[in-house]
C-alpha cells in the first residue's frame, strides 16, 4: 500500500483547508518554555509562516523548509515546518517537528488543529499506522465531512484489522447504514484496494446473507476466484452477478476472460461481445478478442480487435505486443517492428 500513499496524502491537507479557517478559535499565548526570541515580533513570525505557507501553496515545500530555518523560534514556526516537511514527503521529519511542538499549541487553534492531522497524515505515510489512528480520529471530530480523511482512517482502521470500525468509518463517508449490506459491499471493495482479499470475501459473503441480489458482490468474489486461478468458481460467480445484475459490462469482460483462460474461444467471445455492447469504448474485451480470433486462425478479425484497441487506448502495451505478433507471423515485419518499439516504449514508461 505504500505505492500511492505519499502521492494521494501530500493532498489531503489544502483538501480540508485548516490554516484558511476564516474564523479561528482564539488563540492561548505558547507555554513558555516555547516561547520567542525577544527579538522576534509577532508581526516578524506572522510573516514567516505566512510566508512559507505561500511556497508550500506554490509546491515548494523544500523552499518553506529553509526559508523557516531562518525564521525567529516560536510554536508557529515550528508547527509551519512540519508541514512543509509533510508536503516534501518527509513525514518522519514532519512528526519530529510536530510532535515536538504539540503540547504547546492552544487547544482549539487552527495551528494545532493543522498539527494534529499532518501528525495523522505522516504517521500514516511512515507505515505507523496504530499510532496515526488517534490522531485521525481526532481530525475526524473537526472535520466530520471530510471525505478524504475517513478513507484514510478506514484504511488505517482495516490494516491494523480494526474491521467494524473500518466499515463504520466508510458507511459514514458514503451514507449508508454501518450494517447495511451496502456497508459490506463498499467496506469490501476498499479492502480489495489494500490487497486484504480474504478479509474482502469474508465482507462480501455476509453482505449476501443480508442481500442476496446486492449487485457487485459476486462478481467482486468473482474476479479473485479468477485471479487466483480458480476459473470453474469465476464462470460461475460471474454468471450469478449478470443474473442480477444483467448490464454489468465488466462481469460479462471478466467472463470472457475466464473462458479464454480455459480455452473455450467461442463461449469467450460471446461474453466480450456483449461486453462491448454495454461499453464500446474499454479496450480491455478488444485485447481478449483480438487473442480469441487468433486461437481460431481469423488473422483478419484478430488484427481487427487489437487495432479497435489501440484505438480506444492508445497506451495499451498487451494491444501492441500482440498486433506486432500477429503482423510478424504474416510476415508484415516493418509494422510489426513499429508495434513492437511501442510495445516496448511503453513497458518502460511503465517501469520508471
Amino acid at each position: 500500500m505504500r505505492w500511492t500513499r505519499a502521492i494521494a496524502l501530500l493532498a489531503l491537507l489544502p483538501a480540508v483547508g485548516f490554516a484558511q479557517d476564516p474564523s479561528p478559535a482564539p488563540r492561548a499565548a505558547p507555554a513558555p518554555s516555547a516561547a520567542p526570541s525577544p527579538s522576534a515580533s509577532p508581526d516578524a513570525i506572522a510573516a514567516a509562516v505566512a510566508n512559507a505557507r505561500r511556497l508550500v501553496d506554490q509546491n515548494r515545500p523544500a523552499d518553506a523548509v529553509k526559508a523557516l530555518s531562518a525564521a525567529p523560534a516560536d510554536p508557529r514556526v515550528r508547527e509551519m515546518t512540519g508541514v512543509a516537511y509533510y508536503h516534501a514527503n518527509d513525514p518522519l521529519r514532519a512528526i519530529e517537528e510536530l510532535q515536538g511542538v504539540l503540547d504547546t499549541l492552544a487547544p482549539d487553534s487552527v495551528e494545532r488543529r493543522e498539527a494534529v492531522q499532518v501528525l495523522g497524515l505522516s504517521h500514516y505515510l511512515a507505515g505507523h499506522l496504530a499510532q496515526s489512528i488517534p490522531f485521525l480520529e481526532q481530525t475526524r471530530a473537526f472535520a466530520p465531512e471530510s471525505s478524504e480523511l475517513a478513507y484514510v482512517l478506514g484504511m488505517a482502521y482495516v490494516q491494523t484489522r480494526q474491521v467494524d470500525r473500518a466499515r463504520e468509518t466508510w458507511a459514514r463517508a458514503f451514507h449508508v447504514a454501518p450494517d447495511s449490506a451496502a456497508a459490506r459491499l463498499l467496506a469490501a471493495q476498499m479492502m480489495i484496494r489494500a490487497e486484504m482479499d480474504e478479509m474482502a470475501a469474508a465482507e462480501l459473503t455476509a453482505a449476501l446473507e443480508k442481500d442476496p441480489r446486492l449487485p457487485q458482490a459476486r462478481f467482486l468474489l468473482g474476479q479473485t476466484a479468477l485471479f487466483r486461478g480458480r476459473l470453474d468458481e469465476a464462470v460461475s460467480l460471474f454468471r450469478k452477478e449478470l443474473e442480477t445484475n444483467p448490464g454489468n459490462a465488466m462481469a460479462f469482460y471478466r467472463l470472457g476472460d475466464a473462458f479464454a483462460r480455459q480455452l473455450r474461444w467461442d463461449e469467450a467471445l460471446d461474453a466480450l461481445q456483449r461486453s462491448i455492447w454495454i461499453n464500446p469504448y474499454f479496450s480491455g474485451p478488444y485485447v481478449l478478442m483480438g487473442k480469441a480470433y487468433q486461437a481460431k486462425g481469423d488473422r483478419v478479425a484478430a488484427e481487427g480487435m487489437l487495432r479497435r484497441a489501440i484505438g480506444y487506448d492508445p497506451n495499451n502495451k498487451a494491444a501492441h505486443y500482440l498486433l506486432a505478433q500477429l503482423l510478424q507471423q504474416a510476415g508484415r515485419v516493418d509494422e510489426a517492428r513499429f508495434e513492437f518499439d511501442a510495445a516496448q516504449r511503453l513497458q518502460a514508461a511503465s517501469e520508471r
